[in-house]
Formats: C-alpha cells, sequence, structure tokens
C-alpha cells in the first residue's frame, strides 16, 4: 500500500488516498485508532467511479469514525480511470437498451456484466484487506457495507474476516448469486429502497430470503435509489456496533 496523499477531515478523521498496485482507494481512521488500541475496519463497497462517489463515501466514512471504526474503499475494476472491458462495456450497452424499452433483463446479459467483476473484485479486496491489517492502527473485526450486492455476498461467503455485512439492494443479482447467498451465515442487515427505479423488487426479496444466516434483518424504506433517509443509515450503523465492538 503506498499512501500517496493524506488530510485530517472533520472531527480529527485522518484521510488517506493510497494506491495498492493499480488500484486506487481511500483510507479513514479516526482519532482514537492507535497501535495500542486498533480500530475494526469496515470496507465500503459502492457501483463505481471512486471520485463521483466520494461526497458519499466520505459521509459514510465519518459515520464509521463517530463509532471508533476506521473505513476503506477501492475503485472497481474497468471504473474511473481503471482500464475498461470491452465485454463489459458491451454488457452494460445491452443492459441499457433493455431497460430503455422497457423490456425484462435477460439473465444472460446480467451474468456478462457482473460475474466478471465479481471474480475480479473480491480478489482486489482480499488483498486490501490483508494491506489495511498489516497497518498497527487497524485490527478485526471486519465489516463490509455497501453495493454492488453480489460483491458483498461473494466476499461474505469467501473471507473469513468478515464478521458482519450490511447489503445494499440496488443492482442487478446474477442466478449464481442465489446459490452463494444460501451458504452465508454472518449477520446481515440489508437496505432495500422500495420504490428503487434501477432495481428488480421481487429478485431483492428473493435473495434475501435466500441468505442462510440466522440473524438477517430487511430494513425497506419507500423512494428511489437515491433517497435513502438518514434513519437507514444509523440504523446500519447500530448494526455494526453491535457486531464489531
Amino acid at each position: 500500500m503506498h499512501v500517496i496523499a493524506e488530510r485530517l477531515i472533520d472531527d480529527g478523521v485522518l484521510e488517506r488516498e493510497f494506491t495498492l498496485g493499480e488500484i486506487p482507494g481511500v483510507l479513514w481512521t479516526p482519532p482514537s485508532a492507535s497501535a495500542s488500541a486498533p480500530a475494526p475496519v469496515i470496507l465500503l463497497g459502492h457501483p463505481g467511479g471512486l471520485n463521483g462517489m466520494y461526497p458519499r463515501l466520505a459521509g459514510r466514512a465519518r459515520q464509521c469514525a463517530a463509532n471508533g471504526f476506521a473505513a476503506a474503499t477501492i475503485e472497481l475494476p474497468g471504473s474511473g480511470d481503471r482500464p475498461r472491458s470491452v465485454d463489459a462495456e458491451q454488457a452494460r450497452a445491452d443492459l441499457r437498451r433493455a431497460v430503455a424499452a422497457g423490456e425484462p433483463v435477460d439473465g444472460e446479459i446480467v451474468d456478462r456484466l457482473v460475474l466478471p467483476l465479481v471474480e475480479k473484485a473480491v480478489p482486489e479486496w482480499r488483498t486490501t484487506l490483508d494491506a489495511l491489517l498489516s497497518l498497527p492502527e487497524i485490527g478485526g473485526p471486519v465489516g463490509y457495507s455497501g453495493g454492488v450486492i453480489a460483491i458483498g455476498v461473494r466476499l461474505a461467503l469467501v473471507e473469513p474476516r468478515i464478521a458482519a455485512a450490511g447489503l445494499f439492494a440496488g443492482s442487478f443479482v446474477p442466478r449464481a448469486t442465489f446459490d452463494e447467498a444460501r451458504q452465508v451465515t454472518i449477520p446481515l442487515h440489508v437496505l432495500l429502497q422500495w420504490d428503487d427505479e434501477g432495481n428488480d423488487r421481487q429478485m431483492a426479496l428473493d435473495l434475501f430470503d435466500a441468505f442462510g444466516s440466522e440473524e438477517k434483518t430487511l430494513h425497506a424504506n419507500m423512494g428511489g435509489h437515491t433517497g435513502v433517509p438518514r434513519f437507514a443509515g444509523d440504523d446500519a450503523a447500530r448494526f455494526f456496533v453491535r457486531h464489531l465492538r
């Protein structure tokens, strides 16, 4: 991990931009984090485009820091300034064409778009977690919060260091993800916007039903994709306090 910039933001939170090979990312640590009292860390998932997503990610990181947690995020493969995939761009174009025409989105399109992203992104997240936990001021347990939900499901399944996950239901889900969801057993907090224009509500409900976790909570709110109420974030924060403190 190579730190390329750092600054203090609100309430003494240290923000560090870093690169890990070709992967850019950001780490936020609360002022309480130290080698003698390492902070648990929450991985902040997002749909890509780190620069555009920064204000929302920084806000989520500040909330993490207020609860004594570090937070970190990375740019997804094919997003931001990272190299594009011709196949992914074609799948995205096919998906947009189907949505614009009011047609059902074929599962084959979803598989072409999402599954390669999961295959590339999950190992990068795990490598990032290795680097984060090598820092003296960062420790376990680890949480995952956000989307793309198929990435979160895979991480929850294969990464034993993740103790709890808050998943955002707002992206297309390959059928293979349902099989993985049945094997997930960690505590889950799933956020669903009931009127999300880009989300298949029934698919999100079916995925929630598929999770094998004994503790799983579905938090559904009225409103579109960007209309998440503030109290929903507060509830997610309390979920992580229960499981990471």
